[in-house]
């Protein structure tokens, strides 16, 4: 496989994570981490794992819908391992009509091939703020 073909994968599996998000698809995101996956996430402590990820999206009191926009950078592949910086703009609205919280900065994330050859995501570093 190419450079190429292993950067349109990743863009690929960006963009189906924000596709999957919008529709509120927890478990077709969670397929697109490793099962090691680490947040990081300004002010928290280091989230871990899968499981963790999707306890935190299964908050009590509803599911807010989530729109998002990324905007990819740079992508480099070294071997088995890829790093991506995006400027992302995220809008929650949550579903008890609060109102919408918008989100935007850029990420830093590290994608892995695994032995099937799909890429996940490994590490991310997350920097958004509020707008």
């Amino acid at each position: 496989m190419s450079q190429a073909d292993d950067e349109r994968q990743i863009r690929d599996v960006i963009d189906t994570w924000m596709t999957a998000t919008q529709a509120g698809d927890l478990p077709r995101v969670l397929s697109l981490m490793a099962e090691d996956v680490v947040f990081l996430i300004p002010g928290r402590p280091p989230m871990r794992g899968r499981e963790a990820f999707a306890a935190a999206s299964s908050a009590p009191g509803g599911k807010p819908r989530i729109e998002g926009k990324s905007d990819i950078q740079e992508i480099r592949v070294v071997g088995d391992h890829a790093f991506c910086w995006n400027h992302l703009t995220v809008t929650v609205t949550p579903p008890d009509g609060a109102q919408q919280i918008k989100r935007a900065g850029y990420t830093l994330s590290v994608f892995r091939k695994e032995s099937d050859g799909r890429w996940v995501l490994f590490r991310d570093a997350n920097l958004l703020t509020v707008v």
